[in-house]
């Protein structure tokens, strides 16, 4: 397959722009959807958590006069509640709403309604959800994710890996069942996100010597994910979020200040992550 009727499509999220760098400076929201659009970015994510409506409403007009698509992120706090968010996306025309479910049944069994419901929901308003594997949300926990996906098979995800490395506390070299359960995650994954963590830090510097051997697993981890998505996708968009959040997100030192540089390092990613992607066109 040549892939022709395929594209990738690099968002970066609001969120990860307030501030940007470590200038500590947060720039007006045109400024910002310049920025991005001029650094090639197709989207940009708005996240419901760090933000809220009024922001997502007044950030919409200068992403639209920018040609970037809004990318919704849910973090629901009951299951009725997706329901008005759901509606913005659709016409914000997102083209799928990420939700980090703050609905949290302790067992697997309570949490299997929950997920259900919120995709009964997506069905009837037709926009689209995707789970993102995030902590502090019903995909917290990387055993009780791969129980919800054994569960119903219907569910989507949205990879965000950094947050499973956290988690499980993974060891390098990795072991073949903590590799086979990643592997069963980027299966059921239709988007991905760029962040490189460690198993003790969520975001990781990329350029640190003592960090090069998670960025390699990451670069492995989404190399396997867009070669899954184009097995199972010969058309249409494939979304790559690059996700370096700010502080506390970011390390920093006791200054306060950040130790690098994150516009360049997410630009860093979409340019690994694009590299694998015409890696793969060739082949």
């Amino acid at each position: 397959m040549t892939g022709a009727t395929r594209h990738l499509k690099f968002y970066t999220s609001l969120w990860a722009m307030m501030p940007h760098d470590q200038s500590g400076v947060i720039l007006p929201f045109d400024q910002i959807c310049e920025m991005v659009a001029s650094a090639g970015y197709d989207g940009m994510a708005i996240d419901l958590g760090a933000g809220d409506v009024a922001q997502a409403h007044a950030v919409r007009p200068h992403m639209e006069r920018c040609g970037l698509t809004p990318l919704i992120v849910a973090f629901p706090k009951t299951i009725d509640s997706l329901h008005d968010t759901l509606l913005m996306a659709k016409d914000f025309d997102a083209p799928f709403v990420d939700v980090i479910g703050q609905v949290m049944p302790l067992s697997v069994d309570g949490m299997i309604p929950v997920i259900r419901k919120w995709m009964e929901m997506s069905e009837k308003l037709d926009m689209p959800i995707q789970f993102e594997t995030h902590r502090n949300c019903i995909t917290n926990d990387l055993y009780a994710t791969l129980c919800l996906l054994d569960a119903v098979p219907e569910m989507r995800l949205c990879a965000d890996l950094s947050h499973f490395v956290v988690d499980r506390e993974f060891k390098l070299p990795l072991a073949d069942r903590d590799a086979g359960m990643i592997h069963r995650i980027i299966e059921r994954s239709d988007s991905f996100q760029g962040r490189v963590a460690s198993r003790q830090q969520i975001q990781l510097q990329l350029d640190f010597p003592q960090h090069q051997k998670w960025v390699d697993l990451f670069k492995k981890w989404w190399r396997d994910g867009l070669i899954s998505w184009r097995q199972r996708n010969p058309y249409g968009d494939c979304i790559f979020l690059c996700e370096l959040g700010p502080p506390e997100y970011a390390m920093t030192d006791a200054t306060g200040q950040e130790l690098s540089n994150r516009w360049e390092e997410a630009l860093k990613i979409k340019s690994w992550v694009t590299e694998i992607w015409s890696d793969l066109e060739r082949r």
